[in-house]
């Protein structure tokens, strides 16, 4: 199913260019006649978010902007690296494909220049969500329950491995069901063929689960805990505490105590031209009343509501566009470049890597980029950001 979708992405999008495209950076922004984006599954909230700014895009410019809906990282970001989309709405897995981790280890990829566009950090939260009629009330309670992960979605998997961290539980202490996609994951869960999926709050596939036979529930990750959200950090970095006020059977009178990172963060490759992305993301900020309430979640892509100083760099033409909106600092400038930075040393170790006759065997093959990943980055001095 996976070469399905790489093999289908790019021909449903095939002969967009944008070398021919003129754009204006006055106030009467322009944009391309036509744009494509990619997002996780129909139905989930990067998928709905990422049609609201293309609706806005078609009112305010007239541009035909597509949605391709994939079901990992991997098939998200095929058609963005063949030049067929101009943009991902992506979730952690764009810090995954920038360290070369995971699936992004593999020969066919290695570590990926993505650059950030906007994100958004809402009233919803990312975690476990478990079909209420198991019992299950706290994450320890998981222990020997059925937890969904995805094929080719290191993201996804390792979310559910860092929520799972904070009880003190691993992948062995549960049973691990493989899908295919996001989607058939969360259907697994209302057809009882799982017990507990990663998802954002205010997904789609969550609201469907909620009002299933089953019910669904959040369990909590007290922000108190300090123990539970060490560990969980050192599987998930990216994630801080937040209490969720919105999504499935949460509510401003009813929250949780959850964790999050932004979702949907939507992307570029650092290769694509400021211009380009610069006026995908001026136009994005200066009509955000447009659809900002087009999906739940979209109100956090405010440019005052970015998330500072994360783990990813955000593309030069999208700086130029928050600079003008006044939501960029000079501190913010430097972060930026030490990721950037960390990129390119990325980038070097890959290249070096490759040269130096690695193993054909695909384990073997991974096993030693990790190694020399690991090296690369001691050497810069920078972090490894991975657990051994």
């Amino acid at each position: 199913m996976l070469r399905g979708l790489l093999m289908l992405a790019p021909a449903l999008v095939a002969g967009i260019s944008f070398a021919s495209t003129r754009y204006s950076f006055a106030e009467d922004i322009k944009l391309p006649a036509t744009l494509t984006f990619t997002a996780y599954d129909t139905g989930t909230a990067g998928f709905n978010i990422a049609v609201g700014v293309g609706k806005m895009m078609k009112d305010k410019y007239g541009t035909d902007v597509r949605v391709l809906p994939a079901g990992n990282d991997v098939a998200r970001l095929a058609p963005l690296r063949a030049k067929r989309a101009a943009s991902s709405a992506m979730g952690s897995g764009t810090y995954f494909a920038q360290e070369g981790m995971f699936e992004f280890g593999a020969k066919e990829w290695g570590p990926q220049p993505l650059q950030i566009l906007l994100s958004t950090v809402d009233c919803n939260c990312g975690s476990l969500g478990v079909a209420a009629d198991t019992g299950v009330k706290e994450l320890k309670d998981l222990k020997g329950k059925r937890v969904g992960f995805v094929v080719g979605s290191p993201a996804l998997n390792q979310n559910s491995l860092a929520v799972l961290a904070f009880a003190g539980l691993t992948q062995k202490d549960v049973k691990a069901v493989e899908f295919a996609s996001y989607g058939a994951m969360w259907k697994g869960l209302i057809n009882n063929d799982v017990d507990a999926a990663f998802g954002t709050t205010i997904t789609g596939p969550a609201k469907e689960a909620e009002t299933s036979p089953r019910g669904l529930i959040w369990p909590p990750l007290p922000a108190k805990d300090k123990e539970g959200w060490a560990r969980m950090q050192k599987v998930g970095s990216f994630f801080f505490p937040q209490v969720a006020t919105c999504g499935a059977g949460i509510s401003p009178d009813k929250p949780v105590e959850l964790g999050n990172y932004p979702y949907p963060i939507f992307v570029a490759y650092a290769s694509q031209p400021a211009d380009q992305v610069y006026a995908i993301t001026k136009a994005m900020i200066v009509n955000y009343d447009a659809y900002k309430d087009s999906a739940p979640g979209a109100g956090g892509l405010a440019a005052d509501r970015q998330t500072k100083n994360w783990v990813v760099p955000v593309h030069p033409g999208s700086v130029k566009a928050l600079k003008e909106a006044g939501q960029w600092s000079d501190a913010q400038e430097t972060h930026n470049n030490k990721l950037i930075k960390r990129q390119e040393v990325l980038a070097a170790a890959w290249a070096d890597y490759g040269k130096s006759n690695p193993p054909s065997d695909d384990k073997a093959f991974l096993d030693g980029w990790m190694k020399a990943r690991a090296t690369a980055l001691a050497k810069a001095d920078m972090p490894n950001g991975f657990e051994d």
